[in-house]
């Protein structure tokens, strides 16, 4: 599971240039590029994010538990 504090600690890397680090962090890389060459959509989309980042967490999250329920269905029917 990501850290709350961890994805606002990588949002806030924007203050020194480092714009869509959380991006990254949250398992979206080409937003995450995106941000990253365009200075968080001009400081636009990086500001929205800080909005967004809770979603974006729980997301991951279900998606996580989702891959393991499909590992685990997979690996009960090998049995």
């Amino acid at each position: 599971m990501r850290s709350g504090w961890a994805a606002y600690l990588t949002w806030a890397l924007c203050f020194i240039g480092f714009c869509g680090l959380h991006r990254f962090y949250l398992g979206r890389p080409w937003t995450g590029l995106l941000w990253l060459l365009t200075f968080g959509l001009l400081g636009i989309g990086q500001i929205i994010d800080l909005f967004l980042i809770p979603g974006m967490l729980r997301e991951n999250s279900t998606e996580r538990r989702l891959g393991r329920i499909e590992a685990e269905q997979r690996a009960l029917r090998r049995i």
